[in-house]
């Protein structure tokens, strides 16, 4: 997925690795220009910015319980909002744009 960033939020990669140290308290490498990481329900996490968008890619571990779920995905929403600016809603609603906006 990729996501725009609200007015004044930099698509600057060491804002975005802080903002991922703050939600995911584990390891997190750089290499080639993508910060990587696991944690919880995440197998992997893949972060980097392309022109001006955050674009990231999940993998998930099925094997974890709900609990571990619910909070991996309560840190990945706050990491989205925190890093671009947009709530969980205001990034739905874009995405029904973009979808709408695309022919086919």
């Amino acid at each position: 997925m990729d996501y725009s960033f609200k007015r004044g939020f930099k698509p600057d990669l060491q804002r975005i690795h802080s903002v991922l140290t703050e939600e995911f308290p584990c390891e997190i490498t750089e290499e080639d220009c993508k910060l990587l990481l696991s944690f919880g329900a995440l197998k992997n996490i893949r972060v980097w910015i392309d022109g001006k968008k955050l674009n990231v890619t999940t993998e998930s571990d099925t094997t974890v319980g709900d609990q571990v779920i619910l909070d991996t995905n309560k840190r990945f929403r706050n990491f989205l909002e925190k890093a671009t600016g947009y709530t969980a809603k205001q990034r739905l609603q874009m995405a029904k744009k973009e979808v709408a906006k695309t022919p086919g």
